[in-house]
């Protein structure tokens, strides 16, 4: 992503957490708040080409399986990520305890017990990445790792423990939820943001279109704790997307899919809107169809051609192959019809709401 494109996106993401915080709470919280967001997203952006130099004079690279050319890509862009979120959420928090200016206040229990519940999955992913994507954890360590990280916001009881169903009512889960529903939340959505990867710009363009839906939601709901993560995290995001963007030069990895799916998870969870979270990750059930189907054996990756196109595997196995079947598509087009068809079902999650026929 050129530096023009990545800067009106950047000055627009401004222009959206201003009239958030504007709304919260006036023109001051605004300026603390859109400031701490702001040097972050500058920050990070600014040690991306450090960050990948050293990975690539350090033999940490890998080749990008759709393309012909054998030319190493730094990994683990996700370490950047996850220290741009920590940043943001940290800069904010000292800003808002030390200004005493506002009367917004933030439970501290609950957002910090999110922030670690990321963090600990961001660090099960490096854990990862440092094995290696094709020697790393098992799947059933995938599965098992992050219920221990999901204990913080456990710990805390996040969350509301009664569920409106349709046709049955109100349910109250009372213990349940905090114990079973919360570590199933974390552990699920991180492995499932973990299976539509694979492709430049993929996983953070899907991350910060989800979490831009959930962030409004979360706004208009006010809950400000969810809010703080979903715009920590987008703007952690835009500034590695400007990085992995076709043609990438940074991978995400692990430490970023299995992060950012615990942060989707946590946000749905301290802002209450579990439903509304799961609806969002639909294109992620259509995946776990496929992946299931070849008993989670298949991949994401596409053939490279030298038309610069892309040609599906032919045993298929996933969302990104099925695309590919349908024509002659650019790995850019191929994320490109992700991206949109994530926005349509954003779209119409956010207009059931605003129609008020959705149970969050």
């Amino acid at each position: 992503m050129n530096k023009k494109n990545f800067y009106l996106i950047y000055f627009l993401f401004l222009l959206f957490c201003i009239s958030i915080a504007y709304s919260f709470n006036g023109l001051f919280f605004a300026s603390i708040f859109v400031s701490g967001i702001a040097v972050t997203v500058w920050m990070t952006q600014r040690i991306f080409p450090f960050f990948i130099k050293r990975m690539e004079f350090r033999g940490i690279t890998g080749k990008d399986m759709n393309k012909l050319n054998e030319t190493k890509i730094a990994e683990m862009g996700g370490i950047i990520v996850l220290f741009g979120f920590i940043t943001a959420i940290m800069l904010s928090v000292f800003l808002f305890t030390y200004s005493n200016l506002t009367p917004t206040k933030i439970d501290l229990h609950i957002l910090l017990a999110a922030v670690l519940t990321i963090t600990l999955v961001g660090l099960i992913g490096i854990f990862d990445d440092l094995i290696g994507w094709r020697k790393g954890i098992r799947q059933w360590q995938h599965a098992l790792l992050p219920l221990l990280a999901a204990l913080p916001l456990m710990a805390v009881r996040a969350g509301i423990t009664s569920l409106n169903i349709p046709f049955f009512g109100v349910i109250e889960l009372g213990v349940i939820y905090s114990l079973i529903l919360i570590p199933i939340g974390i552990t699920g959505a991180s492995n499932a943001f973990n299976m539509l990867a694979g492709l430049n710009g993929l996983e953070a363009g899907q991350g910060i279109i989800i979490l831009i839906t959930m962030g409004l939601i979360a706004f208009f709901e006010g809950e400000i704790e969810a809010v703080l993560i979903a715009i920590a995290l987008i703007g952690a995001l835009l500034a590695f997307i400007r990085f992995n963007w076709v043609p990438a030069k940074v991978f995400g990895g692990d430490s970023l899919t299995l992060m950012v799916g615990a942060g989707i998870a946590s946000i749905a969870i301290i802002g209450n809107m579990e439903k509304f979270g799961i609806a969002l990750l639909a294109l992620y059930f259509i995946e776990l169809g496929f992946k299931a189907k070849h008993k989670f054996q298949s991949n994401c990756f596409g053939i490279p051609q030298k038309d610069g196109t892309l040609k599906a595997d032919s045993a298929g196995g996933s969302l990104t192959q099925f695309i590919m079947k349908q024509g002659k598509f650019t790995e850019k087009q191929v994320v490109l019809i992700i991206l949109g068809i994530q926005s349509v079902i954003c779209l119409i999650g956010l207009i059931l709401y605003f129609s008020g026929n959705v149970y969050l």
